[in-house]
């Protein structure tokens, strides 16, 4: 018997992510994004958000079926972010979700997010190994999980206690006049600078805080730091080394992430280390990553690009996860929440 169809759907945010996964096996990925609504503001704007997925909804999953060329009778199973995002659209993403599982009568799944930026990889590196490391960085969430299955068994090792990656990158961004989103312009900008001119700080990674907060992570100094170079140039009258600080900023932050991240493997002996979410698109992260991984024997997998940000894949992906392992479903009556602890995979 072959593997069941899985109907992935994603809206935790600003992105309608709709996919179809058998298996391992991506049969269709489809996203529509409402970023551009949301730049002028500089930032997410929630409501705004739930009215573009609203809109969205029917028409990707309508673009996911056709891609995959299948109909909504083919599909054994609707699986759907239950949390964590922002509630309005998750509230969206759910309430049709039900609707598709009802209407079919179809098990339902309601997944989380995070656990769901890790599950990705498998479509593209195959089965995970027994344990591993994941680290999953996006602008909402920067966590470090010890998973030993990624349908059951998955331990929250540490968190950021106040900014993720990707959020301190975007108000980075702006603090250097570039666009929103800040952080794929800071990474590009990054490139054409000099990584050693400005050293920034580590948070938590010196005394006490090395020792008590040994996985967690703390953006929101580095953020500040860079805030006062800034305005100490201004201040000054000196033109503000762009390029320089971007880098010195991205290196400071790729080398907090990456050293956490293989300490665990270390201190654990696992030797496979998952990243994944918005955040592992960052160029340095990447470039760190391997090259650290490499030279203490860790094997790295990181998924391509196009699985970073949001998207169907990753929770079609977990679906596929949970029937694998005969977890059962969740109930049509299945709440949100903004707030899901990561050690929570299935509503």
């Amino acid at each position: 018997m072959s593997d069941p169809i899985v109907l992935g759907i994603e809206t935790s945010c600003d992105e309608t992510g709709v996919a179809l996964v058998r298996g391992r096996e991506l049969l269709a990925d489809v996203t529509a994004s409402s970023m551009d609504e949301h730049a002028r503001f500089g930032g997410i704007v929630p409501e705004v958000a739930s009215r573009a997925h609203l809109e969205a909804f029917l028409p990707t999953v309508d673009a996911a079926l056709a891609a995959a060329s299948l109909d909504l009778a083919d599909v054994d199973v609707v699986a759907v972010t239950a949390g964590p995002g922002l509630v309005g659209s998750l509230t969206v993403g759910s309430a049709g979700a039900k609707a598709l599982a009802l209407a079919t009568g179809k098990p339902l799944y309601g997944v989380n997010h995070v656990i769901g930026h890790a599950a990705v990889d498998e479509l593209v590196h195959g089965p995970f190994p027994e344990r591993f490391i994941a680290l999953v960085v996006s602008g909402g969430h920067t966590s470090l999980l010890r998973v030993g299955d990624i349908a059951t068994d998955v331990v929250e090792l540490g968190q950021t206690l106040d900014d993720a990656a990707g959020e301190a990158f975007d108000k980075v961004g702006r603090l250097l006049g570039l666009p929103y989103p800040g952080g794929p312009h800071v990474d590009r900008l990054a490139r054409t600078g000099d990584p050693e001119a400005i050293r920034f700080p580590r948070g938590l990674s010196a005394g006490k805080d090395k020792v008590r907060h040994a996985y967690d992570f703390s953006f929101s100094g580095l953020k500040t730091a860079v805030a006062r170079y800034v305005e100490g140039c201004q201040d000054r009258g000196e033109e503000v080394p762009a390029a320089d600080v971007a880098a010195g900023f991205s290196e400071a932050v790729a080398d907090v992430l990456t050293r956490k991240a293989l300490d665990a493997c270390a201190v654990d002996g696992i030797d496979t280390l998952v990243i994944g979410g918005g955040f592992s698109a960052n160029s340095r992260l990447r470039e760190l990553a391997a090259e650290r991984a490499a030279e203490r024997g860790i094997t790295l997998r990181i998924p391509p690009i196009r699985y970073c940000t949001d998207n169907g894949a990753m929770i079609a992906a977990l679906g596929a996860a949970l029937v694998r392992a005969g977890a059962a479903p969740s109930s049509l009556e299945l709440p949100t929440d903004s707030g899901m602890p990561l050690e929570t995979i299935r509503v």
